[in-house]
């Protein structure tokens, strides 16, 4: 069954009552795979709570995010404050399936969430990233056990991404959402990025991760240990 149809075909049966539905991910995205799901937004003012559930459904695997007309305010309100605008980004995206009249205002609200962007890093926040980033960098030069180095590129990858992105107000991902983030951000940066962490896996060679690293921090004074504190009583 084509996905449109799948997702009527759901509404129909589960949520005949709700006040309006979405179809949003990668399906309406155009980025579907072989194990994409349907992800479908619900808004039900009946429910008291909000939750999340997961279903297989004519031929597709279903995962449904049922909100009532004020829950989904808090989790624009979460994700956005942890920078990772999943919520926002869905119901900004998504087809509508059905409405009486409510989507569009919220619709508007994640629209405006998602071109505010994230709060910018304060100078303290943007001191302690710089020290656990320049932390886990001296780890991964000094490693050397493979195994060691693979989960520490790993890290490196994830506290890399987020400090570039987020010093240039940027909303950041985790998984494959890192990836379309960085993307987002910088097309060439982000195929340089990837190529230095490919060129570690499939080489073992660190220097190409290590000019990456070093160029991102270099704008805000480089590498930074010594002088570092957090909890320290005056």
């Amino acid at each position: 069954m084509k996905p449109i149809d799948a997702a009527y075909k759901f509404i129909e049966a589960h949520f005949p009552d709700c006040q309006a539905a979405l179809l949003a991910g990668s399906i309406i995205r155009g980025e579907a795979t072989e194990t994409s799901d349907l992800d479908i937004v619900i808004f039900d003012q009946e429910i008291s709570a909000s939750y999340r559930q997961s279903f297989l459904e004519s031929g597709w695997p279903i995962e449904v995010f049922v909100h009532n007309m004020i829950s989904y305010k808090d989790f624009f309100k979460s994700d956005c404050e942890r920078a990772r605008p999943s919520m926002p980004r869905m119901v900004s995206e998504g087809i509508i399936l059905k409405d009486n009249d409510v989507i569009q205002g919220i619709k508007q609200e994640a629209d405006a969430l998602l071109d505010k962007g994230p709060e910018t890093w304060s100078e303290d926040t943007i001191t302690t990233k710089r020290y656990f980033l320049t932390d886990t960098l001296e780890d991964f030069i000094g490693a050397s056990d493979r195994g060691e180095a693979l989960f520490i590129a790993n890290e490196l990858a994830s506290l890399a991404s987020e400090f570039v992105l987020r010093t240039n107000k940027q909303w950041i991902g985790n998984s494959k959402w890192t990836v379309r983030s960085l993307k987002n951000y910088d097309e060439t940066f982000a195929g340089e990025f990837i190529q230095a962490f490919d060129k570690f896996y499939t080489t073992g060679v660190k220097t190409d991760i290590l000019c990456l690293v070093d160029s991102i921090l270099e704008p805000f004074g480089g590498r930074f240990f010594e002088g570092f504190t957090i909890g320290k009583h005056k």
